[in-house]
């Protein structure tokens, strides 16, 4: 069968990870977290003190950054690796949170990794999420999804997700980190957080992790079955 680019977009919290995470799972697809990735160029940026206003500083440092993602336990989980060092539990604090739309906001930063997430979905057969996979990093996938979900919602699963982590955070201090990372990432001069003309909406508001997970699956094979119909049909008319 052919295989296809899932793309899913969507705000900060609101399970797109989560759900992206099991529909490769569930497709035998590689899933590539690429809020993550600016995370994890956060956390370079933080520990080695780079103005975000310095060009050549931000410039060298991305030079000097490696990202690369590892699989392993029986959950699967998908851990970030920065230069060689684990770094899936620190890229999620709260104070590389803070930071992360900022640093996703600089023109560079976006044009590294970007050029780095198509080089992985070169061949097809991924499932990416993020801000900006629909419209910009592959306007041409055949599954795109934009999820939301109610604010109140989204920052009571982000304190829980925190929590897990041992991070104790107010609702109001995280309702307002997201209220401030939603204006930034839909305001920015580059790759704004926007729907895709041809993508779904999906409000998962009031649905269960295993509904939101059917749904993206069952759209996903409804464009691998068209795909290789199409791919039937080219081969019939050479």
């Amino acid at each position: 069968m052919p295989k296809i680019i899932v793309a899913i977009d969507g705000y900060s919290s609101c399970g797109k990870s989560t759900t992206a995470k099991l529909v490769a799972k569930q497709l035998n697809y590689p899933y590539i977290d690429t809020g993550a990735m600016y995370r994890a160029v956060t956390l370079h940026f933080i520990q080695n003190h780079i103005s975000l206003t310095n060009q050549k500083e931000i410039e060298t440092a991305l030079n000097n950054i490696q990202i690369t993602f590892r699989r392993h336990g029986e959950k699967g989980r998908n851990d970030t690796f920065l230069n060689g060092l684990n770094v899936e539990d620190e890229i999620r604090k709260m104070y590389v949170s803070e930071r992360v739309s900022d640093v996703s906001a600089i023109a560079d930063v976006r044009h590294a990794l970007v050029a780095q997430q198509q080089r992985m979905g070169r061949t097809k057969g991924i499932v990416m999420d993020g801000r900006d996979i629909g419209t910009v990093v592959f306007p041409e996938a055949e599954l795109k999804i934009f999820m939301t979900a109610d604010p109140l919602i989204r920052a009571q699963r982000r304190q829980i997700e925190l929590m897990e982590k041992g991070e104790i955070i107010g609702i109001e201090e995280i309702s307002e980190n997201l209220k401030t990372r939603d204006y930034i990432d839909t305001h920015r001069a580059e790759s704004p957080l926007r729907q895709a003309e041809d993508a779904i909406y999906i409000d998962n508001s009031m649905m269960t992790l295993d509904e939101q997970v059917e749904l993206v699956v069952r759209l996903a094979d409804k464009q691998i079955a068209l795909a290789h119909r199409r791919k039937k049909e080219q081969a019939q008319h050479g």
